[in-house]
């Protein structure tokens, strides 16, 4: 009885570490969202945070909090938000047993699905190319200076730390992938952003929140998220709920190409994934987002995704989009539909 009392004891002590591990990364962020109009957010997410971050619901989420655990305490002397590679790095270099600690804590949080970052010297080369898409953006969004920024299915925030470093005042992210949430609290607990958090909600849970506290946002990212939604329109709807009027809407989704209203609807999959719901030329695309409530509709950027940009690296060794072209056609994915070609289209909120 005594052996297996103290088992008890051992796992419900390093549960509960666990739990202090991951809530000592969002508590600052909670902290900053009780002073904005969407105050009333904060119950209710720091619920479902704790909810979904359970160790026991995700077989692996024990083994990513032990390796956020091991992350050496560094000094955060010179931030990298405004630079391609996100980062930070500290006045004294780190020792080379901090720089092995600091190196095989974050390979234990593959795979890397956006970035770059640069951590103290290490550079996470992600399978994103994310500074690309953000450098198509940048210049067309509404300026990010003291803005509250919504960014739904973020992954691992690495636009959230692009928007704080063009000024954002708060950045909440939403992704279901624990993996991801992990990601960004690692990367988080070297820079220090108290006012930026991502945490492991859907779309589809944001609802019941605006409710409480909506229209409280002034720009919000959907970058990569609508084709993996069953209700294009319904995801839309939402995303207008979170708006203050004239907010800004930061849309970036696959496009096919043509100039009449016409959808894709892959069969089983698309370029290998099979979440790909329905691909909108623009023309009907804008026609949703009129729709759903938006305005002032423009769009600002369209381009073929290339090797270059998504790729396999060795913080991403799963396979890429070089594996679902067709090597005769690079021009058609391996299920014979045309290669991912993306856009970016901003709205406003109106009504």
């Amino acid at each position: 009885m005594r052996s297996g009392s103290t088992r008890e004891c051992a796992g419900a002590e390093a549960g509960a570490n666990a739990r202090h591990a991951l809530w000592e990364g969002f508590a600052p962020f909670f902290e900053c969202l009780r002073t904005t109009p969407a105050a009333g957010w904060a119950g209710p997410l720091s619920r479902l945070t704790q909810e979904r971050l359970q160790p026991a619901r995700h077989g692996d989420l024990p083994g990513w909090i032990a390796a956020l655990e091991r992350l050496p305490r560094l000094a955060a002397d010179h931030l990298m938000l405004e630079t391609p590679c996100v980062g930070v790095a500290a006045d004294t270099a780190p020792s080379s047993a901090q720089a092995a600690q600091l190196r095989e804590a974050l390979e234990a949080l593959h795979p890397w699905r956006k970035g770059p970052f640069c951590l103290h010297g290490i550079e996470i080369d992600a399978e994103w190319r994310s500074d690309r898409k953000w450098d198509r953006l940048a210049d067309a969004v509404a300026p990010l200076t003291g803005r509250r920024v919504l960014d739904v299915g973020c992954g691992n925030g690495y636009y959230g730390f692009r928007a704080l470093g063009a000024g954002a005042k708060l950045v909440l992210g939403i992704d279901p992938t624990p993996r991801f949430v992990l990601q960004f609290l690692a990367v988080n607990r070297l820079i220090g952003a108290e006012c930026c958090a991502v945490l492991p909600l859907a779309d589809d849970d944001l609802p019941a929140l605006t409710d409480l506290a909506g229209h409280c946002f002034d720009t919000l990212f959907s970058m990569g998220v609508l084709y993996h939604r069953r209700d294009a329109l319904a995801h839309l709807e939402r995303l207008r709920r979170c708006l203050r009027h004239d907010g800004e809407l930061v849309l970036e989704t696959l496009v096919l190409e043509g100039t009449q209203e016409q959808l894709l609807i892959p069969k089983d999959r698309y370029a290998r994934m099979r979440n790909v719901h329905a691909i909108p030329t623009i023309a009907l695309l804008t026609r949703w987002l009129q729709t759903a409530g938006f305005s002032n509709i423009r769009v600002v950027d369209i381009a073929r995704t290339t090797t270059e940009e998504q790729r396999a690296t060795p913080w991403m060794r799963f396979q890429s989009l070089a594996d679902f072209l067709d090597p005769q056609d690079p021009l058609r994915t391996v299920e014979g539909y045309p290669a991912p070609r993306r856009a970016i289209l901003i709205g406003t909120r109106s009504g």
